[in-house]
C-alpha cells in the first residue's frame, strides 16, 4: 500500500515560498501527497536546524533538486536504515515548483520512512 503523504515540506510561515505555494499550489500539494508544515522563524528570518531526523542532503536552492535528480535519489535510497525521518535541506527558496517537488516525492515514495524537505530561508 502506498503512503498517503509522500513528502512533508517545512517552510517559514508567511515567507516567500509559503506565499507562493498558497497563491498557486502545485498539483502534488493540492492532492495532499505533499503536506506543508508552516514553522515560525528565528529573529533573522531563518528556520532553526531540523530538531529531528537525519539530514541526508543539503542544497543551496530548489533548482539543484531538479538538476541533481540522481543525487537526491541516492541520498534517500542509500540512507542507513532507521526510524527517524530523512531530511533534505534547501538553504533558500522564493518558490517551490512542481518539477522540483516531484524529484523528492518520487524518491520519497520508495523510502520506508518519512521524508522532509526543509527550506531554511527566503532568498
Amino acid at each position: 500500500m502506498a503512503k498517503q503523504v509522500g513528502l512533508i515540506v517545512e517552510l517559514a510561515r508567511d515567507g516567500a515560498a509559503d506565499r507562493s505555494l498558497r497563491a498557486a499550489p502545485p498539483p502534488s500539494v493540492v492532492s495532499g501527497r505533499v503536506v506543508l508544515d508552516h514553522i515560525e522563524t528565528d529573529v533573522d528570518g531563518r528556520l532553526d536546524p531540523p530538531p529531528a531526523g537525519a539530514v541526508v542532503l543539503s542544497v543551496p536552492s530548489p533548482e539543484a533538486l531538479r538538476r541533481d535528480r540522481q543525487e537526491v535519489e541516492d541520498a534517500i535510497g542509500l540512507a542507513v536504515t532507521g526510524d527517524e525521518p530523512l531530511v533534505i535541506v534547501v538553504e533558500g527558496a522564493e518558490e517551490l515548483r512542481e518539477d522540483e517537488l516531484a524529484v523528492v516525492l518520487d524518491a520519497a515514495d520508495r523510502a520506508d520512512r518519512v521524508v522532509i524537505l526543509r527550506v531554511m530561508a527566503d532568498v
